[in-house]
């Protein structure tokens, strides 16, 4: 039963592969034709999700954003850097046992951690074996060169990092990708930590695209639910 209830949950996260319809997933196809306009002088290929604190969504939204994109056609890897509470092997249901910090730590290549997502076009890279230093190894020069790496191998790559007012690791990783999306849970957020965690972005350098409202409920009334019909 309790095997069960994993996989729903892991189902019920990955909206946009198991139930392309729902109104959801359109929401999430929304945010990928944000994206897409949000720069539209110069390419975007590196995209980080973080948010204030944890359990606001941030992986649930970046692992749904990377499958939309990779819908889209895109050749797109997600990378999960939470190296002190990583879920992306969870979500997808993948093993932890090679990943990120093997390849930051020259024990193995992009390709050999690399992992299929069941989504053509999306390839996963778990965190690994949890480090004692993530810090110190997503700002090591070993960062750059893998970031390099990945970006001539895909067309998108996309980091589910950690919260920002917990560590300084999403800081670190920030002003080295392309984009910063901050992800705030309706409700659950308080404005001074939101506004807390665009600061210190803004103190990195980052270049924030925008925020993703998670979890915001629409009345069942509301135009775009007789619009679309499929209700999750």
């Amino acid at each position: 039963m309790k095997k069960k209830t994993k996989l729903e949950t892991a189902k019920r996260k990955l909206i946009t592969r198991n139930n392309p319809k729902a109104i959801h997933s359109e929401q999430y196809r929304t945010i990928r034709t944000n994206i897409n306009f949000s720069m539209p002088d110069r390419e975007l290929q590196t995209l980080l999700f973080t948010s204030a604190l944890p359990r606001d969504g941030k992986s649930t939204t970046a692992a749904n954003a990377a499958i939309v994109f990779a819908q889209e056609g895109k050749k797109v890897l997600l990378v999960d850097v939470d190296m002190r509470k990583p879920t992306v092997h969870h979500t997808f249901e993948l093993m932890n046992g090679l990943g990120l910090s093997n390849v930051l730590t020259r024990q193995a290549t992009i390709s050999e951690v690399a992992n299929e997502s069941g989504t053509e076009g999306l390839d996963i890279i778990t965190c690994g074996p949890i480090p004692p230093n993530p810090a110190e190894l997503l700002s090591s020069q070993m960062m750059e060169t893998v970031l390099e790496e990945m970006k001539k191998a895909y067309d998108m790559v996309i980091f589910d990092s950690p919260p920002l007012l917990s560590v300084s690791d999403a800081q670190i990783l920030s002003n080295r990708c392309d984009g910063t999306i901050l992800v705030i849970n309706s409700g659950i957020t308080e404005k001074d930590g939101a506004v807390k965690a665009k600061e210190v972005l803004a103190s990195s350098k980052a270049h924030i695209i925008g925020a993703v409202l998670n979890n915001f409920k629409i009345d069942k009334d509301h135009y775009f639910y007789q619009y679309y019909g499929t209700v999750e």
